[in-house]
């Protein structure tokens, strides 16, 4: 609200304009309006003690009465006790939401405040709150309450926040937007005060002098004056203290000062009453009430000071306290009460303040309870020492069981124990016990005696919970031995195997000590680990043994020799560890140090071992022994591979010259070096057989002794030559073989070498063989030819034959293989036809001028046959079938809204629940039958009978709605002509009739011409600049868009949002709020309900300074990320599914583009993009993001609702996707949104690419394949449905505009309304025998008009004049002599006579097309224009084509140059549209279908919604029936008899027109109640004679005072007040 107060300055400079003005009008009351919330928030929160939602989220949180019945509790706690608030925990209306059974909460908050003497002046209506119809008159009685409680003392001061609290914009503008939507205007809150002193039974005048007379003295500040103004009897003053007056003067000085500084800073231009700045007489007396209090709270804490318990109590009985239950018998423990709630109160604030009277009361309920308590304790501890005494044990249980002794839990299976120990400690001490001696007592042997329940049963959970008590008295007992001590004392248990015998003390004790020694062993085992793990990160082998001769290491075999090996091993297994785990840390446990342990000395033993063998190897090499070499290379520890008995001799000459070659002259050193595996080396002394794995110091190596690695090599070698010579013996043959291939080989090679030759020399030897073939060859053919021509006779009879005989033979053989195959060939035939058929087919739909003949082949699918029409008549009769379930869903609406406002008017007047029930029945179980009776209008009756006249005027209708649907001109205009809040009721109660609600492609296409029409005539007229089509609400705009989003439309906005909405709404742990101050809210929320402890944080802050803090930045940006991600989802959705968009949405979009781009040639492209964008996102895709439930987006329950979380989610997503579509970026108050002004640019970009894409749609003639003609050759005549209220209401509209829709009186509009004639009534057009009928709505019976064309003409007469209509008619006659003439040009075909037999076929054919055309319903019937050609003779057809043809060509349709091509290509045109009928006519009947099941699944949602309200009124029913001894069965209640005059006194009657009062006294009325609940019957009489009579329903009046009526006629004359009439209806014969 940093702007209040701007305004004088900006007028210097500025004028306001009117829209501003009113702006900030609006501005300013929601801003007051959230000043008086947070007033109510603050102080409810003081009475309450706890806190309470955001003034924005308040309202919704009073909706379930919780909190008022909470309050209520506070200030009249035996009216509303805290048990009989209903949901006090507010869990189910969290789960579910608001429930019937929250009225009962308001209604106790109610009667609190009719308990306390709150003027009903003030009193909201239950469903102001519960249905929040009116929330500022809840708010208002709050704050009335507040003023009323304070007056009273029982309540603290409300504070005027006006001025002092600042709300966000966006709060601002959603106040405004709530109080706009529900037409509320704020109570006077500044006039509470005056009320209630208006309100006092008392002289008012003298009331309101002397609290004036009050302010006064107060101004003056004399005190003395001042208590002599407060003491004046007409104050109506209670309490006055003289010693007070001073502190009187002070306080009330400081309340009207700070009074008048709130009125001066509120100033909002009200108008000013005196109280606004003077106190109300309830207010002063608050502020006495306030000094009273504070005087006797200083009283009592003087006495409290003195700790003098007479003086307390004497404090404690002052009246103005008005303390409860103080009694006198218990002043010391009030003192000691008191006293410790002082010190303790003086320690939380750092100084001694006095104690609030509601500590003081608490105080002393505190007091009370112990005195109490120890009065009962004691009598108990005396029962229990009796008990022991007597030495039963159940007896002695019993009473320690007593709830007043104050004991530790007791037992019972343990009662023997309980019973033992307590005698013996009663013998002890030689008297009774005390109560903390009992305590002490029991606390061990009851936790003794758990501890041993808890091992009997295998409970661990519940034997710790007992070991760890500290009543126990164990010492050391250790938490991560919990379950040694539970396996050790269950298994002490079972060695002492005695039934029911408990462990004692001692044995739990000594037990405990023994696993603690155990524990303490694995600890020590635990840091010899930890210290060999130092030992080795350190490097030294000497510390890693040092460690592991630890004895608490407990390892076994360590000796000082292997301790390079054991540290090698040990270091590489924690490096491998290391790796493996990924910790860098990690370290080897005692397992895998046993294991590295136990390694070292396996490898070093075989080190030793291996080793030795080498040594015996070369020793045995030295001696000459073969067989001895053989026999130690064979000795496993020296693991030698390949050796082979046989092989000895060869192995001892191989190893000898080994060595020879390695033997050094003077080399006497004994050490040797072996090498492992693993890289180490292993050192040997050949003389003492030590090894060690270090070198030793000081060692030279002995060069000449053979290591393992050479004795291995020399092995290999010798073993390698024995294995080849045994293979070469056991292949012998195999080696043959391979000889015998290569010798193959070469004798190839040399083949080869001669055919290479062969081939380089080939010209040459070709031509030698071929001189001398043709020298043979020339030979020979000179010897035949001299025989031939000596008997050319014969050849040629020889030649004859053969051929003869041979075509013969073919000819037989062929015709063999057909007659063979005939299956075959009828096939390859039926091929082959249909391969030209589809070529013709093909050449018939792609080629511009297809040939005569091509169509001729496809004339014949002209021809309509049965299943055609029996298509049709599916097709119409599912029409009807939606078009009466739209009608029958929108009824079920309409009943289901007339009952929420019933069930509203109900839960405010608690009366009419019978007319409600039968509502309700109506609605469930008769409205099949019902609204079917409803759909169709009687045959025989009214516009539909029988008789001359009224059949002119049923074809006059038809006509006129004919003319109506097919020129969309009128409607557009008619449209514009309608005030706005009517436009939308019209369209949907009359124009989405007569088009059907599109549900055919001819009805969709006519109807997008009507939008496409209004909308280019809306742009023409009204538009401005492209911009006023976003800022304003155009009225085509706004009725595209309602008509498309519903139906079709829903399941359209289900498949492309469906999807991520589920998504959204099923992640409960998404969030994404994106204001700093909410976040910072949240997190100090949260980590005050984390740690118990109030935050030192401040709770109020600005955005930047919540932003200032790491934690909200954080969730900033999680919030921003998790926004950022879902509002991809959704962008990816709409994308991608642009093709689900309703086709006609996209087309008035293309439309609107296309007509702005038009009329603003200098308007940039992209501004055009966001005026289009505006339509297809925010109008039409945003509302269904934001409120999908609204949608059928998601399913809903009956009685379900979105959660507010889920709410702002998708608003929040919505609000980016908007700014996208827009183009508009983040600036402002939204620093912290800037950082998603590139994506919004980006996505931008990609909206633009969007609307580009959904702009590129087809025309509505191709889309339908349908143009302005195709009624002339449709088979179905147009029908719709129709009531006779919207038939009367059409015709008064378009008599009321005929001038402004046609100015032109020729125009054929003017001629159609002429026959029509006048405007009819309803029971004109409906019949008197249906209008008998009093249970039905007249004008919403049905009536089906079959459209057709007044001004449709075909006939070819000289003076027909009409181009269209001969074409059409030549193209019908035409179509018929070609599927009987055959000829390769219309010329051809037309000037050959018809043969008999195909004047016959002809014949036929016209007469099967006749007997189908007098079986299809009247509906289905071709126009007679059409059929009146069918009958003529085919030659008389020929004759009447070549004449129209001769008309077409002098009317420039058709040409004879080109043969007439251009009819050709009509005929064409006609047979590729009558196939793309079919597949529409297909297609259409399963999307009906769909439509029709859709429907059905939304007949059935409202029935449940109708169960569920049923319920709710059976409830009422239970809850506000009459008893039984108030109304007698059968007892007819008697009427009432008032005068005009006595009504007139009661204010019930306010005039009767043309009648002096005088006359009054004359005029009686009589109410006489009726048959059924809420009826009533008035008969007026003048001088005794009865004059009117008038049915009155209770209802009515109740719908009356909804609306805000407060005056109604009776007889058109008497004017009667309707709340009044309500309230004497309610006194005289309704139980309220």
């Amino acid at each position: 609200m940093e702007g209040r107060g701007a305004g004088p300055g900006r007028a210097a400079y500025e004028r306001l304009t009117a829209e501003e003005m009113d702006e900030q009008r609006r501005q300013n009351v929601a801003y007051q309006y959230l000043c008086r919330l947070e007033e109510a928030k603050r102080w409810m929160e003081a009475c309450l003690k706890e806190e309470l939602p955001s003034p924005v989220e308040l309202e919704e949180s009073l909706r379930n009465g919780v909190l008022l019945a909470k309050l209520g509790h506070c200030f009249a706690p035996s009216v509303v006790p805290l048990k009989k608030i209903y949901d006090v925990e507010q869990l189910r209306y969290q789960a579910t939401g608001l429930h019937f059974r929250h009225t009962d909460n308001i209604n106790f908050w109610l009667s609190a405040i009719t308990h306390i003497g709150l003027p009903s002046t003030f009193f909201p209506e239950t469903t102001d709150i519960y249905d929040k119809k009116n929330m500022p008159r809840v708010v208002y009685c709050i704050h009335a309450l507040s003023l009323f409680l304070f007056r009273l003392g029982l309540a603290p001061q409300i504070h005027d926040l006006y001025g002092k609290v600042k709300f966000t914009d966006e709060e601002l503008s959603n106040m405004a937007s709530e109080l706009a939507k529900y037409c509320l205007q704020l109570p006077a809150f500044s006039k509470i005060g005056g009320i209630l002193a208006n309100e006092l039974s008392v002289d008012e005048a003298a009331v309101h002098a002397a609290v004036l007379a009050i302010n006064e003295a107060v101004e003056r500040g004399v005190v003395e004056d001042t208590l002599t103004a407060l003491q004046n009897p007409s104050a109506l003053l209670e309490n006055l203290r003289e010693p007070l007056a001073a502190i009187y003067q002070e306080l009330l000085a400081q309340a009207k000062m700070e009074k008048a500084a709130d009125a001066r800073n509120r100033d909002d231009g009200e108008s000013q009453d005196i109280y606004d700045h003077y106190l109300t007489q309830a207010e002063i007396q608050g502020n006495i009430n306030h000094v009273n209090v504070h005087g006797a709270l200083e009283v009592v804490d003087d006495a409290l000071e003195r700790q003098s318990p007479e003086a307390l109590l004497e404090a404690l009985q002052d009246p103005v306290l008005a303390l409860r239950s103080v009694r006198r018998d218990f002043a010391d423990w009030y003192l000691d009460q008191l006293s410790a709630d002082r010190e303790q109160k003086a320690q939380e604030l750092g100084l001694v303040e006095l104690l609030e009277k509601e500590e003081v009361q608490a105080g002393v309920t505190a007091a009370n309870m112990k005195g109490d308590q120890e009065q009962a304790m004691l009598q108990a501890v005396q029962r229990i020492n009796s008990a022991i005494q007597r030495g039963v044990a159940a007896d002695t249980v019993k009473e320690l069981m007593c709830p007043e002794a104050q004991l530790p839990p007791v037992y019972p299976f343990a009662s023997a124990l309980y019973q033992q120990e307590l005698a013996v400690l009663q013998r002890q001490q030689q008297g009774e016990l005390g109560q903390e001696e009992l305590f002490v007592a029991l606390e061990m042997l009851s936790a003794v005696a758990l501890i041993n329940r808890a091992l009997e049963a295998r409970d661990a959970g519940g034997f710790w919970s007992s070991l760890v008590n500290p009543a126990t008295g164990l010492a050391e007992v250790e938490g991560e031995n919990a379950q040694r001590y539970f396996d050790a004392l269950v298994k002490l248990r079972q060695v002492r195997g005695v039934d029911g015998a408990f462990l004692s003390w001692n044995d739990l004790q000594a037990t405990l000590n023994q696993v603690n020694a155990q524990a303490q062993e694995e600890t020590d085992q635990v840091l010899a680990v930890s210290l060999i793990n130092e030992a080795l990160d350190h490097g030294s082998p000497e510390k890693t043994l040092t460690a592991l001769l630890l004895p608490t290491a407990g390892l076994d075999d360590v000796s000082l020799p292997v301790a390079p090996r054991y540290h090698l091993l040990l270091v590489a297994a924690k490096r491998q560890k290391a790796q493996v785990t990924g910790d860098p840390g990690a370290v080897l446990w005692l397992e895998e140090i046993r294991q590295g342990v136990v390694r070292a000395n396996q490898d070093t033993n075989t080190a030793q071992r291996m080793a030795l063998g080498v040594a015996a190897i070369n020793q045995a090499i030295k001696e000459g022994k073969a067989t001895q070499t053989e026999r130690v290379l064979r000795n496993p520890a020296v693991a030698l591979r390949g050796v082979v008995p046989d092989c000895a001799d060869g192995y001892q000459r191989a190893l000898e010259g080994t060595m020879a070659k390695k033997r050094c002259p003077g080399d006497t050193a004994f050490w040797v070096q072996h090498n492992m595996k693993d890289g180490t080396a292993y050192y040997f002394h050949l003389q003492t057989f030590q090894g060690t794995w270090e070198r030793p110091p000081g060692c030279h190596l002995n060069t000449s002794h053979l290591t393992q690695e050479e004795i291995q090599s020399a092995v290999t070698k010798v073993t390698a030559a024995h294995d080849r010579q045994q293979l070469w013996k056991a292949h012998i043959s195999f080696v043959i073989q391979l000889q015998a291939r290569l010798r193959g080989f070469l004798v190839r090679q040399k083949f080869a070498d001669r055919s290479r030759f062969l081939r380089t020399w080939l010209p040459a030897i070709i031509k030698i063989q071929a001189h001398w073939r043709g020298h043979r060859q020339r030979k020979i053919y000179l010897e035949r030819l001299q025989y031939l021509k000596a008997n050319v006779g014969a050849v040629i009879k020889i030649q004859a034959w053969a051929r003869m005989w041979a075509a013969r033979r073919r000819y037989r053989r062929r015709l063999r293989y057909f007659r063979k195959n005939v299956n075959s060939v009828v096939k390859i035939q039926a091929f082959f036809r249909a391969r030209r058929a589809r070529d013709d087919y093909r050449m018939l739909v792609h080629a511009p001028h297809p040939p005569l003949s091509v169509v001729q082949r496809f004339a014949h699918l002209l021809n309509q046959s049965q299943q055609d029409f029996l298509a049709e008549a599916e097709l119409l009769k599912l029409q009807e079938e939606v078009v009466r379930k739209i009608r029958s869903n929108q009824q079920l609406e309409q009943d289901l809204n007339l009952m929420d406002i019933k069930i509203g008017l109900l839960v405010k007047n608690r009366i009419t629940l019978q007319e409600v029930v039968s509502h309700c029945k109506k609605l469930t179980k008769k409205n099949k039958e019902q609204l079917s009776d409803m759909m169709v209008l009687d045959k025989q009756k009214g516009l539909k009978s029988l008789s001359k006249e009224k059949r002119q005027k049923l074809e006059a209708y038809q006509h006129l709605f004919y003319l109506l649907q097919t020129q969309p001109i009128y409607l557009a205009k008619l449209i514009f002509q309608m005030p706005q809040n009517k436009t939308t009721k019209f369209m949907e109660s009359v124009i989405f009739t007569l088009y059907n609600y599109a549900s055919n492609r001819r009805e969709a296409y006519l109807l997008l011409q009507l939008f496409k029409t209004a909308l280019q005539e809306e742009i023409k007229s009204k538009v401005e600049q492209p911009q006023d089509v976003v800022t304003g609400n155009p009225t085509v705009v706004r009725l595209v868009v309602r008509f498309y989003r519903n139906g079709r439309g829903q399941s359209a906005l289900r498949e492309i949002l469906g999807k991520v909405i589920q998504d959204v709404l099923e992640d409960k742990t998404l969030s994404v709020h994106t204001d700093p101050v909410h976040l910072y809210k949240s997190w100090i929320n949260q980590t005050e309900a984390q740690t118990g402890q109030r935050s030192h944080l401040p709770y109020d802050v600005t955005p930047e300074q919540a932003l200032s803090h790491p934690e909200v930045q954080r969730r900033l940006d999680i919030s921003t990320r998790n926004l950022l991600a879902m509002t991809e989802k959704f962008l990816v959705a709409i994308i991608s599914n642009v093709d689900q968009i309703p086709y006609g949405m996209r087309y008035v979009a293309k439309v609107l583009r296309t007509t702005l781009a038009e009329k603003f040639p200098d308007a940039a492209e992209s501004e055009v993009d966001k005026v289009v964008g505006n339509l297809l996102y925010y109008r039409f895709l945003n509302p269904a993001v934001v409120a999908p439930d609204a949608f059928d987006i998601v399913a809903m329950t009956a009685g379900g609702a979105l959660a507010t979380p889920q709410r702002h989610a998708l608003g929040a997503v919505a609000q980016l996707l908007q700014h996208a579509a827009a183009g508009k970026a983040f600036s402002g108050g939204g620093r912290h949104l800037r950082v998603l002004n590139d994506y919004l640019g980006e996505t931008h970009e990609k909206f633009r690419k969007f609307i580009c894409r959904a702009c590129q749609v087809p025309e509505p003639e191709e889309r339908f394949a349908v143009d302005e003609y195709s009624d002339m050759v449709a088979v179905a005549k147009p029908v719709v449905y129709i009531t006779v209220g919207e038939l009367v209401n059409t015709h008064r509209l378009l008599l009321e505009h005929q001038d402004w829709i046609a100015p032109d009186h020729r125009d054929p509009l003017h001629e159609l309304l002429e026959d029509v004639g006048e405007l009819p009534t309803v029971l004109d057009l409906i019949g008197e025998n249906i209008a008998a009928d009093g249970n039905m709505d007249l004008s919403k019976l049905e009536v089906s008009l079959t459209l057709t064309n007044k001004f449709e003409g075909l006939e070819t007469d000289a003076d027909d004049t009409n181009a269209r209509s001969l074409l059409l008619s030549t193209k019908q006659m035409l179509a018929d002599i070609i599927q009987f003439h055959p000829g390769d040009s219309l010329r051809e075909i037309l000037s050959l006579s018809a043969s008999r037999e195909q004047e016959m076929a002809h014949k036929q054919l016209m007469g099967r097309r006749q007997v189908c055309e007098a079986q299809t319903p009247e509906p289905l019937r071709r126009h007679l224009s059409l059929t009146a050609h069918s009958l003529l003779p085919l030659a008389e057809k020929q004759r009447r084509v070549l004449r129209n043809l001769r008309r077409l060509e002098s009317l420039g349709l058709v040409r004879a140059a080109n043969d007439y091509q251009g009819l050709v290509d009509e005929l064409a045109k006609d047979i590729r549209n009558q196939r793309r009928h079919r597949q529409r006519r297909k297609a259409e009947l399963v999307r009906l279908q769909a439509t029709f099941q859709g429907l059905s699944a939304k007949t059935m949602f409202y029935e449940e919604q109708g169960d569920y309200y049923s319920q709710y009124i059976r409830a009422c029913l239970d809850h506000l029936a009459p008893s039984s001894k108030s109304a007698g069965k059968g007892k007819k209640q008697p009427s009432l008899h008032y005068t005009a005059a006595q009504l007139l006194e009661k204010g019930v009657l306010v005039e009767i027109e043309d009648l002096p009062a005088s006359h009054f006294k004359n005029v009686i009325f009589d109410i006489t109640p009726g048959d059924e609940a809420g009826k009533f019957e008035v008969n007026a009489k003048f001088l005794g004679v009865d004059m009117e009579r008038f049915q009155l329903h209770y209802q009515d009046l109740l719908q009356l005072q909804y609306e805000g009526v407060a005056v109604m006629k009776l007889f058109n004359k008497a004017k009667v007040n309707v709340n009044l009439l309500i309230f004497l209806l309610n006194k005289k014969f309704l139980r309220k």
